[in-house]
């Protein structure tokens, strides 16, 4: 009977796409294994396989053999050692002291010895570079590693031991730094992993018990101390606090939570202390789906990188072909001396030692999409990092992206002898029993000026006009100008100048008159004029706010916000249109909407952002980007981060290409030795992965 199941292994060492491949190849070729996938951002192996013919250790113990230490997930991936007391760093650190030791008994003349070391610093610095070739060439494949010991063969028999042993010893530092350098790039999804608590205070019985938060079940409560991670989702039961969520939706400011609140696992509790009722398993918190959004996100390649690896897939067996054909060609028809012409050839197969192209792309692109997971910023893949970062159009929808979503009361116009604050004053205490949309915006207002609500009697609801009551013995109304008749006619001048501004205007007074307006409208968000003004910086030709608005509604906001173009009173079959018009005459569009209502939007541009997505399933799972945080500032963000990496990533290649270039006209030339060569090559792979590093930096 099959036992089918899918394992997590953890790889450590693979620092370039040859790796990966090496990896899976290994994987894949056991009986068992039906199919295997690297992981090569995230450092992991997925393995489907029948456990009962290949166990997951068994599969680890076998891809191991190909010189990259392999650890099941979860299982003994704790007891991993540390990098610099890894066997490849022993090696290394062997080979270099023997090959010192050589060089120190040459200095004192020592007969034979130099030899000796130098033969042993060389098998024991080769051990890891013959063992990884040998298994590629068992797969019929060349990798880097087989040119290196090609390379290092050709040099022990010219007689060479120094070069063969600096070339050992150069190759195996490059690679142990190459995979470190490429370990921190992708620490930052081990930071997000670490944020999670492993522990959680759970009220069983009335009694606080110590528990592993994946043993703790939806539904029970536990408590969170100030100071303490939140360790699971769920919503506050009890108690009052404010929560630094800048890990999951990158807020800097923390957010007041009360009864009925959702909190995220991973966040940071402040000064009071919460009963939270679980939502979600560990397994399945916003905070674990994020972790496993980054980790596949590399999966999903863009153009570079698709190019870079296929480069690199091409490149290593030619430059083994133009190697050979320089070793024998010239000694064969033009009687060039044969050590003269091996030696250039082993030159050309040393500075063909390089995963500076193979990793000028993936090591950026990592490093852009963690840093972009730091900021509440989720980009599903490779694809869509450097789709961004070549947009020039945005197509935003108004209400809850650009807006916040729901009635404010923008303007309070006192008419005749009335003030202000008695004017809202009387209307909120009508609006109090009235189930009108515009009636919370009222009360939100007197509750933010401090005023008062009085009670109402008789109250009454007017069908499509308004309210009426009785406020302090006197009968008042609030509702449309029709609701007043001929009374309305000395506001009529404030009506219509508001109205020209977009916005909803009620008016409230007593049986006599009118004595004031109050003006109701859907208000941008704070900072997003100053978004706008940021994506048109990042270099946005073109911003265009969609919505099914009326035009004076729509217009208002548009004149408010800066924005390029208003398109309004569109259904959403319209919004399609709109952004094909976009894409007709701008290429690749941006479509920003909240992940539900624009779908259809979102779906036809290029690239769908979802905005304020945190605990929200759907949206985080479809949308190409997904802005935690209901903050226009990370679409700026996104699209600064997205072009930075692009642009890292072009400068890679460059780099990559023109030292490539380079190193290998020199070789053919004759220009460099064999250490000369080396050392330049490995030096141009630490550079572009420095420079992808670099973009992940923290700022």
């Amino acid at each position: 009977m099959s036992a089918r199941t899918t394992s997590i292994l953890r790889v450590s060492g693979m620092d370039c796409a040859s790796c990966a491949r090496t990896v899976q190849q290994a994987a894949a070729e056991l009986p068992g294994v039906e199919r295997a996938e690297v992981n090569f951002a995230a450092g992991k192996l997925h393995v489907v396989h029948d456990a009962s013919r290949a166990s997951a250790r068994a599969i680890a113990k076998h891809v191991t053999k190909t010189g990259y230490a392999t650890t099941v997930q979860g299982a003994d991936e704790a007891v991993a050692a540390a990098w610099w007391k890894q066997r490849r760093v022993a090696f290394l650190a062997a080979s270099a002291l023997l090959a010192l030791f050589a060089c120190a008994a040459g200095v004192l003349d020592v007969v034979a010895v130099p030899d000796v070391l130098f033969v042993a610093a060389i098998l024991v610095g080769g051990y890891f570079p013959v063992r990884s070739a040998w298994s590629s060439l068992k797969r019929r494949s060349i990798s880097i590693n087989t040119l290196l010991v090609v390379a290092t063969a050709g040099a022990v028999w010219l007689g060479l031991l120094e070069e063969a042993v600096l070339l050992v010893v150069i190759f195996s530092l490059g690679e142990v730094l190459e995979a470190y350098a490429v370990d921190r790039a992708r620490g930052a999804v081990r930071a997000l992993v670490a944020l999670a608590p492993t522990e959680a205070t759970v009220l069983r019985d009335g009694v606080e018990v110590r528990a592993s938060t994946g043993s703790v079940g939806v539904g029970e409560t536990v408590r969170v101390r100030p100071g303490e991670k939140i360790p699971l989702d769920g919503v506050v039961v009890s108690g009052r606090s404010a929560v630094d969520q800048s890990a999951i939706t990158g807020e800097s400011i923390p957010v007041e939570k009360d009864v009925s609140a959702e909190v995220f696992a991973g966040t940071l509790n402040g000064r009071g202390s919460l009963d939270v009722r679980v939502t979600r398993p560990a397994h399945d918190t916003t905070l674990a789906r994020i972790i496993h959004l980054v980790e596949e996100a590399q999966q999903k390649k863009g153009a570079a990188q698709r190019f870079s690896e296929r480069f690199g897939e091409i490149y290593t067996p030619v430059m083994f072909g133009v190697a050979i054909a320089v070793a024998t060609v010239p000694p064969l028809l033009f009687g060039g001396a044969l050590e003269t012409w091996l030696y250039r050839a082993l030159v050309v197969l040393v500075v063909s030692c390089s995963c500076a192209i193979v990793l000028s792309v993936p090591v950026a692109i990592i490093a852009g999409i963690t840093k972009a997971a730091r900021r509440g910023i989720l980009v599903k893949g490779g694809v869509y990092m450097e789709a961004v970062g070549t947009i020039r159009a945005v197509a935003l929808d108004k209400t809850g992206t650009l807006t916040l979503g729901e009635p404010t009361v923008t303007d309070i116009e006192p008419i005749g002898n009335a003030d202000a604050r008695t004017v809202l004053e009387t209307a909120a205490a009508l609006e109090s029993r009235s189930e009108h949309p515009l009636a919370d915006a009222v009360l939100r207002a007197a509750n933010g000026q401090g005023v008062s609500v009085p009670p109402v009697e008789h109250f009454e609801s007017v069908t499509g006009l308004g309210v009426r009551g009785v406020v302090k013995g006197r009968v008042y109304r609030v509702g449309s100008p029709r609701l007043f008749g001929d009374a309305a006619a000395a506001a009529m001048a404030v009506v219509h100048r508001l109205e020209r501004e977009g916005k909803t205007v009620m008016l409230v007074g007593d049986e006599t008159g009118v004595s004031g307006a109050i003006a109701v409208a859907d208000r941008p968000r704070p900072g997003a004029r100053a978004a706008i003004e940021r994506l048109r910086a990042a270099g946005i030709e073109k911003i265009v706010m969609l919505t099914g608005d009326n035009r004076a509604a729509a217009d208002a906001i548009g004149r408010e916000l800066g924005v390029d173009e208003v398109r309004s009173e569109l259904m959403p079959e319209d919004k399609i249109g709109a952004v094909q018009a976009l894409q007709r005459q701008y290429g690749p569009v941006a479509m920003v909407g909240d992940g539900v209502n624009d779908a259809p939007a979102l779906a036809q541009a290029n690239i769908g952002i979802a905005m304020g997505v945190a605990g929200t399933d759907v949206a985080l799972e479809t949308a190409d980007i997904a802005l935690m945080a209901d903050d226009l500032d990370h679409l700026a963000d996104a699209v600064e981060i997205s072009r930075r990496t692009v642009r890292t990533i072009r400068q890679n290649i460059v780099i990559a290409l023109i030292t490539m270039g380079t190193l290998v006209t020199s070789a053919l030339l004759g220009w460099m030795s064999l250490t000369e060569g080396l050392i330049l090559n490995e030096g141009s792979a630490l550079l572009v992965i420095a420079n992808g590093v670099m973009l992940g930096r923290k700022s």
